[in-house]
C-alpha cells in the first residue's frame, strides 16, 4: 500500500516531509525570526514539533505539509502505516491541524478529504481521535465522513472512524 509523495487539493498541496523537514520542524520554534522560507509564523506548533517525532523516512503514510501556494499552515499525516483491524480491514489513524489563522477557511476539510481520496483508493479505513470539546474538528471529521464513534480513548479523546471507499469525489 503507498500513497503518492505530494497529495494536491483545489487549493492545497499536501508533500511528505523530508528527514530535513522533520529535523527543521523539531528545532524551530515558532516565530519569524525561526521560521524558514515559506512558513506561516506560527509555524511549526507544538503537535507539528509531536508528528515530526514520528516522522518515518520513505513512509508515505507519514506527516505533509499543508501548503496553501507557497505558505506551510499545518501538517497533516497518519500515525504509521495501515494495521489490520480486528474485522480483518487495513485501517490507519490520521491527524492534522493549522496555525490559527488558518482556521475557519475550510483547509483543514480540504486536505484530509485529499488524504481520505488516496486512502481509499488502496482500501484503507481512516479513525481519528479528537477532543471532545473541539468542535471545529467534530465539524471537519463529519464533512469527510467520520460517522463511526467507538468511544473515548485512554486520554478522554473521542475516537471516530471512517468506513474506506465511501467518500464521494
Amino acid at each position: 500500500m503507498t500513497l503518492p509523495i505530494t497529495v494536491t487539493t483545489e487549493r492545497l498541496t499536501l508533500p511528505l516531509w523530508t528527514r530535513a523537514d522533520a529535523e527543521a520542524i523539531i528545532d524551530r520554534q515558532p516565530g519569524p525570526s525561526t521560521r524558514l522560507p515559506g512558513w506561516h509564523p506560527e509555524f511549526p506548533r507544538e503537535d507539528d514539533r509531536d508528528a515530526a517525532t514520528m516522522w518515518v523516512e520513505g513512509d508515505p503514510w507519514s506527516s505533509r505539509y499543508i501548503m496553501r501556494n507557497t505558505t506551510v499552515l499545518g501538517s497533516i499525516g497518519f500515525f504509521g502505516p495501515p494495521d489490520l483491524a480486528p474485522d480483518g480491514t487495513p485501517e490507519a489513524e490520521v491527524g492534522y491541524g493549522l496555525v490559527a489563522e488558518a482556521r475557519g477557511w475550510g483547509f483543514a476539510t480540504e486536505a484530509l478529504k485529499g488524504l481520505l481520496a488516496c486512502a481509499d483508493d488502496e482500501g484503507v479505513r481512516i479513525r481519528a481521535s479528537v477532543e471532545p470539546t473541539n468542535a471545529a474538528s467534530l465539524r471537519v471529521l463529519a464533512k469527510c465522513g467520520f460517522t463511526d464513534l467507538r468511544g473515548a480513548d485512554e486520554d478522554g479523546h473521542l475516537v471516530m472512524a471512517r468506513p474506506g471507499g465511501t467518500m464521494g469525489r
